[in-house]
């Protein structure tokens, strides 16, 4: 009978961690579904060879099955050949899940972002929410790839989330509750029983506040947050007190597709995976076609788009007039970008050639979003945050490493919510 018990142990790590569905799925009535693989055709349309690869678009893809596999092929490709030494770690976890989900080996990735993390310590007792965002996406991915190996990492990330008292924001509860799930769900048989009490523990607290998010219509946070969170909600060991309709809510997100909501690609990935039935601990279970397995050919002829002789100059102010804060300017610096940059290109060409513009991003569901400019910090307690205008027209909150613009005038104005 050792070998029964042997088998029966094998099976037990086997299936340890897999998410599927669970006591809260629901799924989009046959009659809608053209309408979800219509915004995934969308969102698979943005990937072009000279956009920025956004690895969060290759798991959404992957998850849901790709309807555009050259495309799919591209980011992949992409994703596999970008330096990874600039990446936040949040970035580095997606990127890895991303390549998990393509059945490629992220190759010494994994163990870069290991080292990344067992150094990691947020930057205050009291950091706010957001900053463990990024931290919870790649305790995601390294548990998918080593769970025991990031068990202590986890331990110590999940005793800081105790100890924080920040504002509690949707997306960071929902990623944090993913990527705990993942390690409750692999805790090594043998282990403490305390880790599974500690996991625990932070989960039902995090849940709980995810579900006094629900709103009447269901929406959880905002239309935007709701996907992490359907995803959260979906596969929590700890169900929160407060029965969560999620028909209702998937009701009101397919109503917001109805109605146009959903047009950018990034807010597509997000809300894309609950929409097909799947959450982020899906991504080691995706198969591959042989066909995803060939390497992808970059075109050899392009076709128009952005060049050398492509260039647009930007002119960019920050502005800070916010009385109480101790550091007052209006500054303008002229930069000289190629045209469809994101956001992000033209930041990085002001603070080298001023270092008044070095500036700080913050990891977030939406992508890397402008958190700090010439040591002027955003602020939730204060209502504090840099808000980003072409003319009086806002920029997508300052996220900054997705969406391309070709916008000739920026301000970053300082301001309150």
């Amino acid at each position: 009978m050792a070998w029964f018990a042997l088998y029966l142990l094998s099976l037990l790590w086997a299936t340890a961690g897999t998410s599927t569905q669970t006591r809260s799925s629901c799924s989009v009535p046959s009659a809608q579904e053209p309408l979800v693989n219509g915004i995934q055709v969308l969102m698979e349309n943005s990937v072009t060879s000279s956009a920025y690869p956004n690895p969060s678009i290759l798991i959404a893809m992957n998850l849901a099955g790709a309807y555009n596999l050259k495309a799919q092929k591209l980011l992949t490709y992409q994703l596999m050949s970008s330096d990874t030494n600039d990446l936040t770690i949040g970035q580095l976890g997606l990127t890895i899940m991303a390549l998990t989900s393509s059945c490629r080996d992220p190759g010494d990735k994994v163990s870069i972002l290991q080292r990344q993390m067992e150094n990691w310590a947020p930057s205050s007792p009291n950091a706010e929410a957001s900053a463990f965002y990024g931290p919870s996406l790649a305790i995601l991915a390294l548990c998918q790839k080593n769970s025991e190996a990031t068990l202590p990492i986890a331990v110590r990330f999940a005793k800081t989330l105790l100890a924080n008292s920040s504002p509690f924001n949707v997306d960071t509860g929902a990623m944090a509750t993913l990527a705990l799930t993942c390690m409750y769900n692999k805790i090594p048989v043998g282990s403490e029983e305390g880790y599974r009490s500690l996991f625990g523990q932070v989960l039902k607290d995090i849940v709980e506040k995810i579900s006094m998010k629900i709103k009447d219509n269901g929406i959880i946070g905002d239309i935007y947050s709701t996907g992490l969170a359907m995803q959260a909600l979906s596969v929590t060991p700890e169900p929160p007190k407060k029965e969560w309709n999620c028909k209702k809510t998937m009701d009101m997100i397919l109503n917001e597709i109805k109605q146009g909501k959903f047009h950018n690609p990034m807010s597509i990935a997000q809300i894309l995976p609950s929409l097909k039935g799947k959450t982020y601990l899906d991504v080691p279970q995706v198969t591959c076609s042989p066909d995803h397995e060939v390497q992808p050919t970059l075109p050899s002829n392009p076709g128009p788009g952005p060049t050398s002789a492509s260039n647009i100059t930007v002119i960019y102010t920050i502005n800070n007039q916010l009385r109480g804060v101790e550091l007052l300017f209006n500054e303008t610096i002229n930069v000289s970008v190629k045209s469809g940059s994101v956001l992000l290109v033209v930041l990085e060409e002001a603070q080298r050639k001023n270092p008044m513009f070095k500036f700080e991003t913050t990891m977030t569901s939406w992508g890397l979003v402008v958190s700090s400019i010439n040591n002027i910090a955003e602020n939730v307690n204060h209502k504090t945050y840099w808000q980003f205008l072409s003319g009086v027209t806002p920029l997508n909150e300052g996220v900054a490493d997705y969406i391309p613009f070709n916008h000739e005038h920026i301000t970053a104005n300082f301001t309150q919510y």
